[in-house]
Order: C-alpha cells, then sequence, then structure tokens
C-alpha cells in the first residue's frame, strides 16, 4: 500500500528532519519534563508520555503549565476544572487575571515593523508599556471601561497591537478587521457586538499601490450607532490626498500625546472573560462571533508557543497575517514569552516572493510562518531562499491555513535549510493549533508531527469510534481552555452546540478529515463537508489540489463533488485557472493522467472547466462548499453571502454554470 500523502510505503519511513539532540535538552518542552519530575513526581521522559498525561489528567497538566509560566492571578483560582463538560466546561473558577499584564511583563525589543515600503519601527517593551499606557488612559477618557467593546480596522502595525492591549488592560474585548474587508463584511461583524470606540486607518498600501479606506470608515459609522469615537491612526490614504477629518473623529498620535505619561494598570477580569471576537468566514450568512476568554488564550498561547514553539526572550517570531485572520492574534502572543514580534505590513509578492525571506534574514528572524499557499507558490516559482538570504538565525518554518503538500515539506527541507518544518492545523474556533510541531520531535514528509499537549485529537469514524491509520473525523474528546466562551448573542448556547457538538454530542466534531499514524503523527486531507467521495472511495481535496497544482500552466483550482445521497449520480468538476496563454487543452491530458495514476481513475473529473479565478473567503480559503451547495441547486443567495469573498466576481462563472 502506498500513502497518498507521503508517497512512500507504508510503514514507517526515514524521516525528514530530526532534532539536534542538544537543542532538545536545552528546550523549553524539556525544561517543562524535568519540572514535573522535580515539582510532581512525575517521569515522562518523552512526548507520547507527556502528551497521554496531559490529555489524561487536565487538571494535573493545565495547573501545572499555569504554574510552570508563572502566571499571575489577582484572585487563585479555587480549582483548575470545575465542570469537566463539552460545551460547559468551567476552568479556573474564582481566578482573576488580565491578559495584557502578561504580555507586558518582559523587557528587550517588543516589537519590529516592517513594511513593503520601506519602513522600519522598533519599539521596546518598556516603550510598548508606555504606549499601551497612553491609549489606556485615552480609551478611559472616551468611556471604554469593562465588557466594553474596541473594534480596529487597522493592518498589521504596532497601532494594531497597542490598540488591542490597551482594551484588554481595561477588560475591555477587542475585535479587528484588516482594512481591505469591504465595507459590508466590516459592518457585518462589527455591529453585532455594538461597539464603543473604532480605531481605523483611513488608508493603506498593498503591493505598490495605495487604496483609500475613509469611504469604509463612513460607512461604518453611520452603520454602527453604538460608536461614541472613530480614531483615525494616520492622514489620507495615499500622497497628494488631503485629510479632512469628520466631526467626531480624533487623531491617535494627538489622543496618545494628550495622554503620555500615564501609568500601566491591568484591570483583573475573570477567567474567561471576553479578550477578544474573532469570526468564522460568513460565507453562508452572518458572521459568528467567536469569543475567547482572557485566561483560556493565556494559557493555550503559552503552551504553543513557549513549549511546542520553543519561543522566549531573544527569539524574533514572525508569522505573516492581516488583522482579519486569527494568526494576527497567535502571532502578537509572542509577547507573552517574550520574544520580539515582527510585523509585516504589506503584500508577501511585492515586489517579488523574496519580500519576506529578506525580511527574515535582515531581522534575524528564528521562527517564520506563513499559509500553506504561500510556501506553495515559492516552491512553484522555484525559489531557494538558502542560496540568496542569510538565514542561519532561523530554525523553524511555520505553515498553517491549508494543507502543505509533501512537496512542501521537501522544498522547505531542499531550499530553506536545516530547519523544522513545522506544518500545524487548528482553527479560528479554538484561535489556536491542535495538531502540531514540537521541539524534541522530528518531522516526516507530509505529516504533522503531533497532537498538541491537552489537546484529545482523535480521528473518528462513521460509527464515531476512534481509528488509527484510517481517515476519519477530526474530534476534540476532552475541554481545552481555549474552547469558545459563547458565541456573541447566542443567549442560550443553541448555535454553539449546533456547530460542534450536534454529530457526536459532548465532542468536539471539528469538520476536518484527519489520519493519525500509529507513530502519532497526523495528516488532514481537508475539510470533511466537502469530501470527494466517489464510487465509495472517500479523498480529502486536499489531495486533488497537489496533484492538479504541480501541473505545469495550472496557478489554481477548485474541485467539486456534485453528488451526495440524494443525487448519486452527480457530477466531478474541476475548475482550474491557467497561466496566461495556456490553453485548456495542452494540460487537460496531463491531468488526467496525473489523477489516474497518483489517485484513482475514479477520481478523475467528469468535466474540467477553465475558469478566471477561484472563489476564496476574506481569509483566502477555497470556497469549496458554498460553490458544491450553489451547483446542487441551492439559491445562490442563500448558499454564500458574497460580501463575504474576497473576490465577489469569481462567482460569475458558477452562477452561469447552473443557468446553462
Amino acid at each position: 500500500m502506498t500513502d497518498t500523502q507521503t508517497g512512500t510505503a507504508a510503514g514507517s519511513p526515514e524521516p525528514l528532519w530530526t532534532p539536534d539532540p542538544d537543542r532538545v535538552a536545552a528546550s523549553r518542552m524539556a525544561a517543562f519534563r524535568d519540572w514535573l519530575r522535580a515539582e510532581r513526581g512525575l517521569d515522562l521522559p518523552d512526548y507520547p508520555s507527556l502528551w497521554e498525561w496531559s490529555t489524561s489528567d487536565l487538571e494535573g497538566f493545565w495547573g501545572a503549565l499555569a504554574e510552570f509560566t508563572s502566571t499571575r492571578f489577582h484572585a487563585p483560582p479555587e480549582r483548575v476544572l470545575a465542570v469537566d463538560a463539552m460545551p460547559g466546561a468551567v476552568w479556573f473558577p474564582g481566578a482573576t487575571l488580565n491578559y495584557a499584564e502578561h504580555a507586558l511583563r518582559h523587557e528587550g525589543v517588543a516589537v519590529v515593523l516592517r513594511a513593503e515600503d520601506g519602513r522600519r519601527a522598533e519599539l521596546t517593551y518598556a516603550e510598548l508599556r508606555a504606549r499601551v499606557a497612553a491609549a489606556r488612559a485615552a480609551l478611559r477618557a472616551l468611556g471604554v471601561g469593562v465588557g466594553d467593546r474596541v473594534v480596529g480596522l487597522v493592518p498589521n502595525t504596532p497601532e494594531a497591537l497597542i490598540a488591542f492591549l490597551a482594551a484588554a488592560s481595561l477588560g475591555a474585548t477587542w475585535s479587528s478587521c484588516s482594512p481591505d474587508f469591504g465595507a459590508p463584511a466590516v459592518v457585518d461583524r462589527f455591529a453585532q457586538v455594538e461597539p464603543k470606540v473604532l480605531v481605523a486607518v483611513p488608508g493603506y498600501r498593498y503591493g505598490g499601490r495605495d487604496y483609500d479606506v475613509r469611504p469604509v470608515v463612513a460607512r461604518v459609522r453611520a452603520a454602527v450607532p453604538s460608536l461614541v469615537a472613530t480614531v483615525l491612526v494616520g492622514t489620507g490614504a495615499g500622497p497628494g490626498e488631503p485629510d479632512v477629518p469628520a466631526p467626531g473623529v480624533l487623531d491617535w498620535d494627538e489622543l496618545l500625546a494628550e495622554h503620555a505619561g500615564a501609568e500601566p494598570a491591568y484591570d483583573p477580569v475573570p477567567f474567561d472573560h471576553p479578550l477578544w471576537v474573532l469570526y468564522s468566514s460568513g460565507t453562508t450568512g452572518l458572521p459568528k462571533g467567536i469569543v475567547h476568554g482572557h485566561g483560556g488564550i493565556l494559557l493555550e498561547h503559552l503552551k504553543m508557543l513557549a513549549l511546542h514553539s520553543d519561543l522566549g526572550p531573544g527569539d524574533r517570531f514572525t508569522w505573516f497575517t492581516t488583522t482579519g485572520w486569527m494568526m494576527w492574534n497567535y502571532l502578537v502572543s509572542g509577547l507573552l514569552v517574550g520574544a520580539t514580534v515582527v510585523l509585516y505590513d504589506g503584500s508577501p509578492g511585492h515586489p517579488d516572493l523574496s519580500a519576506l525571506w529578506r525580511v527574515v534574514e535582515q531581522e534575524r528572524v528564528t521562527y517564520f510562518g506563513a499559509s500553506a499557499p504561500y510556501l506553495q507558490a515559492c516552491l512553484k516559482a522555484g525559489l531557494r531562499p538558502r542560496d540568496d538570504h542569510d538565514l542561519s538565525a532561523l530554525r523553524a518554518v511555520g505553515s498553517t491555513g491549508a494543507p502543505l503538500t509533501p512537496e512542501g515539506f521537501r522544498w522547505v527541507a531542499d531550499a530553506v535549510g536545516d530547519v523544522q518544518t513545522a506544518s500545524v492545523s487548528g482553527g479560528t474556533d479554538m484561535c489556536t493549533a491542535f495538531v502540531a510541531a514540537a521541539p524534541d520531535l522530528p518531522v516526516w514528509v507530509g505529516e504533522l508531527s503531533c497532537r498538541a499537549l491537552g489537546a484529545a485529537v482523535a480521528a473518528y469514524d462513521e460509527q464515531g469510534r476512534p481509528v488509527v491509520d484510517e481517515v476519519g473525523e477530526l474530534v476534540v474528546t476532552r475541554p481545552m481552555p481555549s474552547m469558545p466562551v459563547l458565541f456573541w448573542g447566542d443567549e442560550d448556547g443553541s448555535r454553539l452546540r449546533e456547530a460542534y457538538f450536534e454529530t457526536y454530542p459532548g465532542v468536539w466534531r471539528h469538520g476536518d478529515w484527519i489520519r493519525i499514524t500509529p507513530r502519532g503523527t497526523a495528516v488532514i486531507y481537508g475539510r470533511s463537508d466537502s469530501t470527494l467521495n466517489r464510487g465509495g472511495v472517500r479523498m480529502g481535496t486536499s489531495e486533488f489540489y497537489r496533484v492538479v497544482e504541480a501541473v505545469d500552466g495550472v496557478a489554481d483550482s477548485l474541485v467539486v463533488d456534485t453528488s451526495d445521497a440524494a443525487t448519486p449520480d452527480g457530477e466531478l468538476l474541476c475548475f482550474v485557472v491557467l497561466d496566461a496563454g495556456v490553453p485548456l487543452a495542452e494540460v487537460e491530458p496531463a491531468l488526467r493522467a496525473g489523477l489516474r495514476a497518483q489517485l484513482s481513475p475514479r477520481h478523475v473529473p467528469d468535466r474540467f472547466v477553465e475558469v478566471a479565478e477561484v472563489p476564496r473567503t476574506l481569509n483566502g480559503k477555497k470556497c469549496e462548499v458554498p460553490v458544491k451547495r450553489i451547483l446542487a441547486g441551492a439559491d445562490p443567495e442563500r448558499a454564500v453571502s458574497r460580501d463575504a469573498l474576497r473576490n465577489r466576481d469569481a462567482l460569475l462563472p458558477f452562477l452561469n454554470w447552473i443557468s446553462r
């Protein structure tokens, strides 16, 4: 049998990368095991034994983690886990703390900004504390207090980070959108949470072009009556455009200058007090407001960044993201462990795909993360960063947002260097990765190295039974502190239960296909609701894209299986975006041959259809399920919210397809 992801014979292939023993011994993961031995009398000599303990003794693990990471409770918890149930887990009852206090307790360089236009800025932790204190005082003067909401329409800059930490320090709740979101998408998100203050930019630069955001800001102000103030960061949308402040709009720099010298302070809040609101994609309706708590995010991100990523003071951490993707929230948590957070504002492809690699070189980045599609684009473009840049400080390359192909793993090892490929998978729902990498584990081609500590991840078959070395539904069988506190406006919790617990009562169903190997590694196959089921053989879409997008001339693709229980004779359709000047007839034979050989004859599409672009969400994910619903005859207006798409016009070919 051959594994379709690794391309190797079943069994135990040689790892692609093995950690250096000295590095493992010096890691924080090893230090945690040593601490458990000394302080708890636990002998957990390797990662598998540590994971088993962490998922069977939840109180022991999360309590130990809080102590090991010096979590500061203003009021101590009565216990660690008072109610062990999903949904409804009660973590650290009675405890009070503040996320922002932990993010600002270190020294050294806290933040570096790099922008595509050449701007560079740097803030020490002391400078960051001072600016957050000033912003906190400014927000308080505007009437913001515990439980109020502050929202940001901001790029990935220090001002976004300062506004978030200032809000969190007050016990207010933060929410943000990237300034490239359209006005309807921003209103759909912000209007739900009824914010008191909007922090926004009047414009931004991306890909060498300047974009005016002022019409969007005006639309939001008109549509969100709860706003008492709008604070503009910077002026104008670009060179030569005069700034004309609207009545009631304040200037960020003036506001912080007015409150300069304010003393840092942090309001203690309950463990599950809302820290921020993230949003589902909103492709099939109003985006769900996913609320996470101070304590749950604090401990989860300390675990992932200190233990799994081995980050701490002296490290430089960056992940290419916008403020509209959960990876921004994850990135800024690098402050929790005392690392320097490197923010990049701009396009990863301007002036070329090496833009981010230049930042990695020049800023001596130790951990660089990006989306899998970005790494695949570097591969396809033939980049070899190790030949063109000094990457000697780099020890890990993180990847998420989509499954990284085996070829992507090999490209990192060959073209980037002797670094760990930290492919991880999780989601906005928990604002973390629960299938991940660890500093003491090897990397196998196409596989995620482990299930994260405290994450009782399993694969379930159709009968709801756990399986090993078989593809099944990704589930989490025990509570985690960063599971949503609630959905915004979901008073009785019915929407949250429907989203995660309807299929398997008491068990979190995530919606991905996963295979857990006998080694404890995992392979993610894509969304379970977009599976290709041909003749009873199920296949994840990620496997399909791996083959199709490796063919020369194919720039992007979307595969849809229109068959289901009601229409078993539906079609398998593959929509492809081709490079300029490449005719479909030229690449179709290679596509058919490749799919037949690498997947199965059943998975050769009935038809290939050329389209100009693939419809994607605002965060860049392919809209497989909405397109499937449209092609199956669903009302397009109900199947997908066009305001939730990055490229609304990309839906037109699919609408034309069903109207033929």
